[in-house]
């Protein structure tokens, strides 16, 4: 009696050919669609005004902080200017929003147009 032996092999792995396309993707020329301009532009809209902002708030907080140690702990010899630099702070703080919605106005003015005809054209 001969014998033969007839056998299947197949082995597929959804990890394997997932890191195999992510591998592949990162040298394929890169292609800008609409939708991810889109996004890019949208994004690009809020943060200009969202760095001025943190950047203002976190010099105010600073300074309030200086100006509080200076009342507090030089109390003595630097009491007067400690509330000065404290009233600093307090309206560097509190001018963060106004100038975060007042860039984010601009930069939504200047870019509405691209925004707007991008939108037109994806949503024919």
């Amino acid at each position: 009696m001969k014998s033969t032996k007839e056998t299947f092999e197949y082995t597929y792995s959804a990890a394997k050919q997932d890191e195999l396309e992510r591998i592949r993707k990162k040298y394929m020329p890169k292609e800008e669609d609409k939708m991810e301009l889109l996004r890019k532009l949208d994004s690009s809209v809020t943060r200009p005004g969202m760095i001025a902002s943190i950047a203002l708030g976190v010099i105010g907080c600073l300074v309030f902080g200086l100006g509080m140690s200076c009342a507090l702990v030089w109390g003595d010899t630097l009491f007067i200017m400690g509330i000065v630099l404290g009233i600093i702070g307090a309206v560097a703080m509190g001018a963060a929003l106004p100038v975060y919605n007042k860039i984010t106005a601009r930069e939504r003015e200047r870019l509405a147009p691209q925004i707007l005809a991008l939108i037109e054209e994806l949503s024919k």
